[in-house]
């Protein structure tokens, strides 16, 4: 089992990602969504993505969109970057009054 927990892990599929992933998914974040959202994520070209925004909206809504973009708008789809665990970690960073 803990040889199974270990592959699952490694391979992105039990949760939250690694330091050194969380690391760089804090990076996109700041700079590849810095560049539309504004750099405080306050907005700019995309929405704010502060938490008093995002609270009225579901995880998997948010995850759907930074997964597969937003159609007909300049938000790109994600995917190819990063998996669904991890844009779920980012929600929740984003969710945080301070991340």
């Amino acid at each position: 089992m803990l040889v199974m927990t270990a592959v699952l892990a490694k391979a992105g599929l039990a949760g939250e990602p690694s330091q050194e992933r969380q690391s760089t998914l804090r990076n996109m974040l700041n700079h590849d969504c810095g560049a539309c959202h504004g750099l405080t994520l306050k907005g700019g070209l995309g929405p704010a993505l502060l938490p008093e925004v995002l609270a009225g909206k579901p995880d998997d809504f948010l995850i759907s969109t930074i997964l597969n973009g937003r159609e007909g708008t300049a938000m790109p789809p994600w995917q190819p970057f990063m998996n669904r665990d991890e844009a779920a970690w980012l929600v929740g960073v984003l969710r945080k009054p301070e991340h």
